[in-house]
Parts: structure tokens; sequence; C-alpha cells
């Protein structure tokens, strides 16, 4: 029997989504009785959102998808502040013009999956800098200070962290729950939102947005959070030895992207690919029910459709034929990470790895040398003190550099 009546909860439900909700019966009926328009918020304090976002863009793709309408609020007034959630110390202070810019890169992911416009069931993107910068403090205090006690912020996740840890946690940080909270009723005023979605870590800031709006306008409204996404192993979603998983092109290439997921461990296949694929249920169970070397096969299709979802069918079956050629050929393969170098003066291997990220340290590189793990152009090397030059150029004009089985770029004279 089917769990929710509306198509909207039904596909999150199926899919794996749905941690809390502060009213399930009621949001389904809502959703059943028409349109409903939530939002989920996004901090703009780098020019890309990581893939620790994913679950959050694929809840509001999924909105639109079955009918509703999403906003992407974007966190230029609250970027001002720092959301101490998660955090043990303070993130640094961003001008508005660094907001700004990070806000247009981030506008670009929006954009590949969601449809912007004016109609009932388009996107919006709103900027919560259009209403917070306009607020008179001491009127804001009076009118909604009142609805906070400090007794239960104290209780927050996000302060006890702090204060555990003997980490400061500033007066303008510890306005961010009240600023969320008004968010959401600024936009139930603005855009009849009902509904706030987040992750798990953000229940108590949400929920402080439904009850403002309750006691203030006396609406009802909703919230919905996501569980915490983590691999099997414990790693943190989105992140990697060598950095953050970025959702742009332009902070990191298609190829790295499709082999972030390509590497996905075992038990994580099925759960991802109900989460950030479009996949048919039924054809996410043929995949996940694979055995042995054949989950390999599920992982491709995850990545190609993981990658397709943020960067186009385009560039996911480029890099799928990229990683064809650079596993199954040991082909140069156009589509691998490039880096340009001067080859005038010589390069030494070391540097070069630790120049591609693939090794931390010299010392690092070192280690892999001597393990038999680093290669060029295909060619197991074993002298520490290599020097790259025009001579190791292959014939497609650059130099392949392999770090362990799965790390590749070529190296392209012009630096």
């Amino acid at each position: 029997m089917t769990k929710f009546k509306s198509d909207f909860l039904r596909v999150l439900d199926e899919r794996g989504f749905i941690h809390q909700c502060s009213d399930a019966e009621g949001l389904d009926q809502a959703a059943l009785d028409g349109i409903i328009t939530a939002y989920i918020g996004f901090d703009c304090t780098a020019p890309s959102l990581h893939a620790g976002s994913l679950v959050q863009i694929m809840m509001l793709y999924w909105m639109q998808q079955t009918g509703h309408r999403p906003i992407a609020l974007m966190g230029g007034g609250t970027s001002k502040v720092g959301d101490p959630s998660g955090k043990d110390e303070s993130r640094k202070m961003l001008t508005d013009d660094d907001i700004a810019a990070n806000m247009a890169g981030i506008r670009k992911i929006f954009e590949q999956l969601l449809t912007f416009g004016d109609g009932p069931t388009e996107a919006l993107m709103v900027n919560n800098d259009d209403w917070l910068k306009e607020l008179n403090y001491i009127s804001f205090l009076r009118d909604f200070g009142p609805h906070f006690t400090i007794n239960r912020m104290l209780t927050f996740d996000s302060v006890k962290l702090r204060l555990d840890r003997e980490q400061p946690l500033t007066l303008l940080e510890f306005n961010y729950m009240v600023l969320q909270a008004y968010d959401y009723l600024e936009l139930t005023r603005r855009h009849g939102c009902t509904l706030q979605m987040g992750g798990s870590d953000q229940w108590g800031n949400i929920v402080n947005g439904m009850e403002l709006t309750r006691r203030v306008d006396g609406k009802h409204v909703f919230a919905l959070t996501t569980p915490l996404l983590a691999t099997s192993s414990g790693a943190k979603m989105g992140k990697t030895a060598s950095g953050a998983v970025w959702l742009n092109a332009d902070m990191l290439q298609p190829y790295e992207y499709w082999q972030y997921f390509r590497n996905t461990e075992d038990n994580d296949v099925g759960r991802f690919l109900r989460l950030f694929t479009t996949l048919s249920l039924d054809e996410v169970a043929r995949l996940e029910a694979l055995q042995g070397n054949e989950l390999n096969e599920a992982k491709k299709v995850l990545a190609t459709e993981a990658t397709a979802m943020v960067h186009g069918r385009d560039a996911a079956e480029a890099s799928k034929e990229t990683a064809r050629r650079t596993f199954e050929q040991g082909g140069a393969a156009e589509g691998l990470p490039s880096f340009d170098i001067d080859l005038a003066s010589g390069l030494g291997v070391l540097s070069a790895l630790v120049a591609t990220g693939f090794a931390k340290s010299n010392g690092e590189a070192r280690r892999h040398i001597k393990g038999g793990g680093v290669r060029i152009n295909d060619v197991q090397i074993t002298d520490e003190a290599m020097e790259l030059s025009a001579a190791n150029l292959n014939t497609d004009g650059a130099i392949k550099l392999s770090f362990g089985k799965k790390k590749h770029a070529l190296l392209k004279p012009g630096g």
C-alpha cells in the first residue's frame, strides 16, 4: 500500500529523500489539493555548490517534475552572517562583490536542473538580501525577538557544538537562526510558500521558521528534511581526499565528476541511483541487484546519469568514452583533466604529481613511485628524479600522467 497519495511525497519517499516531516498527512493532502510552493536555502559562500548539496537540489527537481513550484533561496543576506550549523569556527567575512560572484556561479547548476519563469510551477530564484538589508535592527528585535528564547537556542546542535568545544560563537552568528526563521515568514508573505525543505541538520532552524510564521501570521506551514548523506564507509558526501566535488564544470571537470560517481562504494550504488538519477525504480532495482564485476556496469550507469543531470548528456557521454579509452585501451583520451606546464626548463615528476593534486607532497609522490603506482604515457616509472621534457610528449602532443589506477591527467606545453 502506498504511504502517500500525492505524486510529490510518493516520489520523494520511494527514492529515499524523506527523513522528517512536521505534518506528513497535511502536506500530502495539500499537494493533492493544488500547487504548493516550497523552498530550500543555499548560502553563497563559494562560487559553486558541491555534491553534498545534490540531495536538496534533486528535491527541488522532483518537486517541479510532480507539478509544484520550487524556490531556490540564495542567502545573499545570511551569507554575510554565516550559518554556524556543523561549524567548529566562524567563517570568513565575505564582501558584497564576493557574494554576488558566488551567487552567479551557483545559479548555473539550477538552470541545468530547473525551469525558471513566471508560470505557476516554474521555479524562482530569490535573494534573501532583498528583505534582510532593509531591516531596522531595533524594530526587528521588537517585532520578532520575543518569539525566540535564549534557553531554547542554547539547545541547538549548532550552538552546543561550539560551546562544548570552547570555540567562540559570535553574536552575529547567534542571530543566524532568527534570520533564517524570518526568511520563511517573508517567503510565505511574498510567494505563498508553505514548505521549507533541507538537510536533517537544519530541522531546528526550519521548525523555528514554521513556528514564527504560525505565531506572527497565523498560517500553518510545513517542514521536511532529508537524511544527512554519508557513504557506507562513513565519508561525507561531496568530499574527497583531494577536495570538494564541485558541481560547476569550471571548478571540477565533468570527467572528474563522472569518476567520483564511478568510484561509488558497492553498498551505495542503489541508494545513489535513486537519489541522483531519474532512472525508473524498476531499472534501479535491476542495477543494484548486479553482483561482482557486473556491479561495475551499474556504477558506470550511475556515473553517466548523475553527470548528465549536472553537466548535460553530451558531457556525460564524453566522460564515459574518456574513461573507456583510458582504462580499456590505454589511450591518452583528450577528455582527461589537463594542466599547462613549462617544459623549456624541465619539470620534475615529483613537482608534476604535486601540481596536479595527485600527491600532497614530494614525500607522498616518492612513496607512490617506489610502490610502482606512477606511470608516464602508460609506462611505469621508478626514477623519482625523472625530469619531464618535450621528449616525453606523446603523439597527441601531451604527457599522460597516471597516479594509481584511477587518477590520470594530461600535461600540455604552454605554462
